[in-house]
């Protein structure tokens, strides 16, 4: 599996990274989901360029073609619930004209540090000879975007894989690639080493389902 990492190539990403981090600026869920709707249509245009385009004619007021190059290749956006929704609408404002799909896969806790990954919905078009885009924020273990994406493929099997999170632990990453095909695309905001007893990236930001839309009971 292929990794690009925001963080090598110095840009916005680190700007908006920076904010969502903060413990005193994530106060603000407004600004908090505005910040990953930022990132994704970030990663949108960055991922854009790896696409398949047709010249394609145009006619113009002045009743003459102008050849642009036109997106052809057939996307699916898909996302995580429930932290993933903003970060997949930053991305849907790109790829406006993708089909989606949507899961909610979440840790059932079986002991304080104990859990397993469930999924108890799936949304999604057939996947048949199509461009695949996973988005989800957070990538800790790795496990759920596993799940996840082997659930998507009971909906068939795609040309193309494409991964996008903010922020990844260096085992999830390491997890994907020994798990997704070698020549899936992993986009990552930044890696960082490490992650806690409780399987929570560090240094992190928190929970971004929380961050983004309240705490949960």
């Amino acid at each position: 599996m292929k990794v690009y990492n925001f963080s090598e190539h110095p840009s916005l990403v680190s700007q908006y990274l920076s904010e969502m981090r903060d413990v005193t600026v994530q106060k603000d869920r407004l600004r908090f989901r505005r910040n990953l709707e930022r990132l994704g249509e970030i990663f949108a245009y960055e991922l854009s360029k790896t696409l398949s385009y047709t010249p394609t004619p145009v006619r113009t007021p002045l009743d003459v073609d102008a050849t642009c190059d036109v997106l052809t290749e057939p996307i699916v956006l898909a996302t995580i619930f429930r932290a993933g929704v903003p970060f997949h609408q930053g991305f849907l404002r790109y790829l406006d004209n993708a089909e989606n799909a949507f899961v909610s896969a979440y840790r059932k806790y079986k002991e304080k540090e104990n859990f397993d990954i469930c999924i108890e919905y799936l949304a999604s078009p057939c996947l048949d000879g199509k461009t695949l885009v996973l988005v989800d924020p957070m990538l800790a273990t790795g496990a759920s975007m596993e799940l996840s994406y082997r659930a998507l493929l009971t909906k068939g099997t795609p040309a193309k894989v494409h991964i996008a999170s903010v922020i990844a632990s260096r085992k999830a990453v390491d997890y994907l690639q020994s798990r997704l095909p070698e020549d899936a695309t992993l986009w990552v905001g930044v890696i960082d080493d490490e992650i806690n007893a409780h399987s929570y990236i560090v240094p992190g930001l928190g929970d971004a389902g929380d961050l983004a839309y309240g705490t949960k009971e």
